[in-house]
C-alpha cells in the first residue's frame, strides 16, 4: 500500500494523469484501514515507531494535497481561458496586422483610392525600407522608400498610385519590403498584412482562443497578431 502511495505521488509530481477524487478517497480509506490494522496487530515488543507512522501519514497527506492543487490549477486555468476570450472579444471589428504580403485597393466612383495598411516587423532599426507593390502578373505597380524605421512593428500605407502617378485599378496586390542599415546591409524583417477581426472562437481544437479573420485569412491565434490598428 505504501509503495502504491509513493508511486502515485511520484506520478502526480511528474506531470502524468492526476488521481480522480474517487481514486484518492479509496486510497485514503485503504491507507487508514491498513494503518489501523497494523497498529492493532503490532508486536508489543517491537511497536511501530513514531517516525515510521508519521512518514506514512505524511505520504497520504501529500497525495491529498496534490489532488487539491490539481483542482485549484484547473479552476485557475478555466478562469484564464475565460478572461482571454473576453479580452479577445474586444478585437471584433478592429483591424490588425498579421504575417502576410497582401494589400487591397478599392477605387470609389470619384476615382479616389482606398488601400489597406501593411507593415514590417524588424529585428533591428533600419536606415531605410524599400517598398515594392506588384500586380498579379508580377509587374511593378509602385515603388517608394519609407526612410528610417525603428526596430519592432511599423505600419505603412500605399497611396494607391502607380509609377506614373495614376490611381491603380481596384484589386489585390503583393507588397515586398527590403530593409537596410546605414551600411546598406539587409536587415531581417517580416512583412505584415491587414485583416479585420470578424469574430472570436473561445477555444479551438488545441484549447486556445482563436480569431476569425474572414474567408481569406481564416482562423488565427492571438499570438499571430503583430499590431492592432
Amino acid at each position: 500500500m505504501i509503495s502504491g502511495i509513493e508511486n502515485t505521488n511520484a506520478a502526480s509530481m511528474g506531470g502524468t494523469m492526476p488521481l480522480s477524487r474517487s481514486q484518492s478517497d479509496e486510497l485514503r480509506e485503504s491507507f487508514l484501514l491498513l494503518l489501523t490494522t497494523q497498529l492493532q496487530n503490532q508486536d508489543p515488543l517491537n511497536p511501530l515507531e513514531n517516525a515510521e507512522m508519521t512518514s506514512q501519514i505524511a505520504q497520504i497527506n501529500t497525495v491529498s494535497g496534490i489532488e487539491q492543487l490539481n483542482e485549484t490549477l484547473q479552476m485557475i486555468t478555466g478562469q484564464i481561458d475565460a478572461n482571454q476570450a473576453l479580452q479577445a472579444s474586444a478585437l471584433v471589428g478592429k483591424g490588425v496586422l498579421v504575417a502576410g504580403d497582401r494589400v487591397l485597393l478599392e477605387q470609389d466612383e470619384d476615382g479616389v483610392a482606398y488601400t489597406t495598411p501593411f507593415g514590417i516587423e524588424l529585428q533591428a532599426p533600419a536606415e531605410n525600407v524599400c517598398v515594392t507593390i506588384t500586380g498579379a502578373d508580377g509587374a511593378v505597380i509602385s515603388q517608394f522608400d519609407t526612410g528610417p524605421v525603428e526596430a519592432g512593428v511599423t505600419s505603412f500605407r500605399w497611396d494607391g498610385l502607380n509609377t506614373e502617378g495614376d490611381v491603380a485599378a481596384s484589386g489585390a496586390y503583393t507588397v515586398s519590403l527590403e530593409a537596410v542599415d546605414a551600411d546598406e546591409e539587409v536587415i531581417t524583417g517580416e512583412s505584415l498584412q491587414y485583416a479585420e477581426v470578424l469574430g472570436v472562437t473561445p477555444q479551438d481544437e488545441n484549447g486556445q482562443v482563436s480569431l476569425d479573420l474572414g474567408a481569406i485569412y481564416g482562423q488565427m491565434g492571438l499570438d499571430a497578431i503583430r499590431q492592432i490598428l
